[in-house]
């Protein structure tokens, strides 16, 4: 042994005396037919990388049954046939190609320190087999995206063991199908409700049970409660309380909010006597010469003051904790701008003076006894009220979604439908779901009737998803694993590298997992 360069480099050679098996037969032989040197990379020892010059032996096959006449020996736990490095130091390299892939691998070998290209952990680990997996009893599917609005895969589960089985290049139902026909004895199958996994289902395994995943089924509620309060976004606003002043003292004509609000009011005027003729949005937006958006956001306002108003007085503001204060200052009989900004900085406020003079513009175009417009709530907050349980929400809340229920029936048929189909999830029964269903599709006005469509074409499914435990929860947990290896091959990894780590990263997991169970 010696170190030259920070390389350890041990030179060693095999004895003569010892006997070699010919890897055909397997009959021992000391012949010897010639010898030459092997060159092996190995662990790295004390901070030095390793470099073993080893002599090895070519030996003659003594047996007369076997073909091979000469062979080269193989040391056990050191050498391989064709191998430039030891078993150790590849596991370990394979090891690094697994968890880390290419770039990162590599920069974590030379801190090792190993040598090794980015090209050669991929071809490690591409060359490393897929961990076994038998044909799943329960079996969970959904989709990926290996390129997010165009590429999709699909990734298969076991729900028993939460392990990964396979990867599909695309979701298909005949590329399900076929994975399907070609795993025989799947008896339970959680899925979405895309209707490219039912197909699949039923053309690939026509004998199993197929369960519509929970969480799947209320996203979907969700998503249509979501439409519905963008298509009432007008009730959100609270209604402007009646004022003394004309809107004309309030915003003077020569002024600019004077100008907006006098288009806005002559715009929905046009636009409703229009309508009420019986013209279509698209004939009223020629004849006005407007975008037929802008049409129809005038057409859903009551009122054409609720378009007088500016964006950006909804804008989230640095001033908003300060604004309560400033209220009460402004009613106590203090106007002065410069005094309020001195008092609020003393409170925290980090802003300029011209923040404050120009919010407390509008209390000067207004009486003095009305505060400022309130922000309304948006849509997904809306969505949010609606959707969740009421015993956690805030008083407040609670009276802000009560008093937007009381502007807008059809949002208040919406919220009971809603409370009604989580109360069926909550006690895991589907008794009532077809009574649901019926009164859902009656009634058209609460927008709900295209999900209560989509349950009826779907019905076996999701009867099962709301009275038993199936579940595809476990599914989504290997969409996230699947996520964290893209984002570290920075989205350049091909289909078959990301099923390969996606497999090997799961079994090691689940080795490491029963190792620690067998320890403790």
């Amino acid at each position: 042994m010696s170190v030259e360069g920070g390389v350890l480099r041990i030179v060693a050679r095999t004895p003569e005396s010892v006997p070699a098996s010919c890897p055909d037969c397997g009959t021992p032989s000391v012949r010897r037919h010639s010898g030459y040197q092997r060159r092996l990379a190995d662990g790295a020892i004390g901070g030095r990388q390793v470099s073993i010059a080893l002599s090895v032996r070519r030996l003659f096959c003594d047996a007369p049954e076997c073909d091979r006449v000469t062979f080269a020996e193989q040391i056990e736990w050191l050498t391989m046939r064709y191998g430039r490095r030891t078993p150790q130091l590849g596991n370990l390299l394979s090891a690094i190609s697994v968890a880390l892939a290419g770039r990162a691998g590599e920069r974590l070998a030379a801190r090792l320190p190993m040598t090794v290209s980015r090209t050669t952990l991929l071809g490690l680990a591409m060359a490393l087999p897929d961990p076994p997996a038998g044909t799943p009893r329960v079996l969970g599917v959904d989709e990926f995206a290996t390129r997010k609005g165009h590429n999709y895969g699909t990734v298969l589960v076991d729900c028993e063991t939460h392990a990964p089985i396979d990867l599909l290049p695309d979701r298909e139902a005949a590329t399900f199908a076929a994975w399907l026909t070609e795993h025989p004895g799947v008896e339970i199958i959680c899925r979405d409700r895309g209707g490219a996994f039912a197909d699949g289902a039923r053309s690939g395994a026509p004998d199993a049970v197929q369960v519509a995943d929970l969480w799947h089924l209320w996203h979907n509620l969700a998503e249509a409660v979501k439409v519905l309060v963008s298509k009432h976004s007008s009730c959100l606003r609270e209604p402007a309380p009646s004022l003394e002043a004309p809107p004309e003292v309030l915003h003077p004509p020569d002024s600019h909010a004077g100008r907006l609000a006098e288009r806005a009011r002559r715009h929905h005027t046009a636009v409703h006597d229009l309508l009420g003729q019986g013209l279509t949005v698209r004939a009223v937006a020629r004849r006005l010469e407007l975008s037929r958006n802008t049409v129809r956001r005038y057409a859903r306002a009551v009122t054409w003051e609720e378009l007088a108003t500016g964006r950006w007085q909804n804008l989230p503001s640095t001033l908003d904790p300060y604004k309560p204060y400033l209220h009460q200052r402004w009613h106590e009989g203090h106007t002065n701008g410069a005094q309020l900004h001195a008092e609020l900085q003393e409170r925290g406020f980090t802003g300029s003076y011209s923040v404050v003079r120009d919010y407390l513009r509008r209390f000067r175009r207004t009486p003095a006894d009305r505060p400022p417009p309130a922000r309304p709530p948006g849509v997904r907050k809306v969505t949010g009220w609606i959707t969740r349980n009421p015993d956690r929400m805030n008083d407040d809340d609670q009276q802000k979604l009560k008093d937007i229920l009381a502007r807008c029936p059809e949002l208040e048929a919406a919220t009971g439908h809603v409370r009604s189909f989580a109360a069926m999830m909550a006690i895991r029964s589907a008794t009532r779901l077809p009574e649901w269903i019926a009164t859902a599709r009656a009634n058209a006005d609460h927008g709900l009737r295209g999900f209560a469509d989509g349950l009826l074409a779907d019905l076996d499914a999701v009867v099962l998803g709301l009275s038993t435990e199936g579940s595809s929860g476990c599914v989504e947990g290997r969409v996230t694993d699947i996520k964290l290896l893209k984002r570290q091959m920075a989205g350049r990894a091909g289909l078959p590298l990301l099923r390969k780590r996606v497999l090997l990263v799961a079994a090691d997991r689940q080795q490491h997992r029963v190792t620690n169970q067998t320890t403790h």
